[in-house]
């Protein structure tokens, strides 16, 4: 099964891949032979703790190209055909109930990011926005309740 994210979401995975690749694993394969060549392997804290560090970052990796192998890349500048339509990747501004006004992009959960605007495709208030249009009010269960905002507009940058 595919999974959706954004150009954006999918370089930031490809730059992690890559810094794990060229950076990471041969700075923790220098780590564990320094470390080897302290001696008793048993008792060698440092081995142990590199050996570790080696197993994350090649459990990363392989999470990494998996994620990357079953991407489903979407510019959101492509989808202007959506008639104006809460769809993944769009960005839609909203206005609660109490007129408090907010801006979030819809992408992957690996690019969510409430600080920075970027609410998960899964989310309840993704989900209670996608297939709405500008002037359409929706009522979404969130932890803290239901909460009611009102579309004020959708563009796809």
């Amino acid at each position: 099964m595919k999974t959706p994210m954004t150009k954006r979401g999918a370089e930031l995975l490809r730059e992690e891949l890559h810094r794990l690749k060229t950076i990471e694993r041969p700075a923790n394969s220098k780590a564990i032979g320094e470390a080897r060549a302290h001696g008793d392997l048993s008792e060698n804290a440092e081995y142990h703790a590199a050996r570790e560090r080696a197993g994350f970052i090649e459990g990363r990796i392989a999470e990494l190209e998996s994620k990357l192998g079953n991407a489903q890349v979407i510019d959101p500048k492509l989808l202007q055909d959506s008639g104006g339509r809460c769809v993944f990747g769009a960005t839609v501004d909203v206005e609660d109930g109490d007129g408090h006004a907010a801006t979030w992009q819809i992408v992957g959960e690996d690019e969510a990011d409430i600080k920075q605007g970027r609410i998960s495709v899964s989310s309840p208030i993704a989900r209670g926005l996608i297939g709405k249009e500008a002037g359409e009010s929706v009522e979404v269960q969130t932890p803290g309740g239901v909460k009611r905002y009102e579309i004020i507009d959708v563009r796809y940058e």
